[in-house]
């Protein structure tokens, strides 16, 4: 982990390079992973976040809360962490048939699931957003593992004013996306419940 405060915090290659070799990962499943690291750099190289970071420094750290925090070593899954929010950028060079190609089609169905209409989302953001986790119902765990892995590190953000509205954000996220989670028995998916719980009141006391 790079030293400083938590929302200047990443994931660089190297270290994960690192991490990989640690758990014994062949080098196809290495290239996949890598790859996936440098498409998201590169579509989200001139995105900032609202509290003047890369936006590329959340993709990287959902990465690493996957690897650190619940021993993920799911290629697949790991991949579409790095990769959840390239197609709503609209990138003429990466599109969903550039991804599937190159990732499989199960790492497309988990990047589309999680990918939200931005254009629409600026009129209607509850609307988009409750179309949001009624996907993620009928999606796989790996799904909300990644969309719950990604609200926990916008929740480490929130004191960084990540959020022009963070209690908002809390609240949202503790309505919709917990229960998604609450009640079951994956041990990945109790994890991240304790730590978003932990980190909202934190938060909101």
């Amino acid at each position: 982990m790079n030293p400083g405060k938590y929302n200047r915090t990443f994931l660089s290659k190297q270290e994960l390079e690192t991490r990989l070799l640690g758990y014994n990962f062949d080098p196809t499943q290495m290239n996949k992973v890598i790859s996936a690291y440098e498409i998201a750099e590169h579509v989200h190289h001139h995105q900032m976040r609202n509290d003047g970071t890369p936006y590329f420094y959340h993709c990287s750290r959902v990465c690493r809360i996957l690897l650190d925090e619940l021993t993920c070593t799911d290629e697949d899954i790991l991949s579409a962490s790095l990769l959840h929010d390239v197609l709503e950028e609209k990138s003429e060079e990466i599109t969903r048939s550039v991804i599937e190609y190159n990732f499989g089609s199960y790492v497309t169905y988990i990047i589309e699931t999680l990918t939200k209409d931005l254009d629409r989302s600026k009129d209607n953001p509850e609307l988009v957003d409750l179309e949001q986790v009624e996907k993620l119902r009928n999606a796989s765990e790996d799904c909300i593992i990644i969309r719950l892995s990604a609200r926990l590190d916008n929740f480490r953000c929130l004191e960084f004013n990540l959020k022009r509205n963070p209690i908002q954000y809390v609240n949202e996220t503790s309505e919709r996306y917990i229960p998604l989670a609450e009640n079951s028995s994956n041990t990945l998916l109790q994890y991240l419940v304790r730590e978003l719980k932990k980190e909202r009141n934190k938060f909101v006391g």
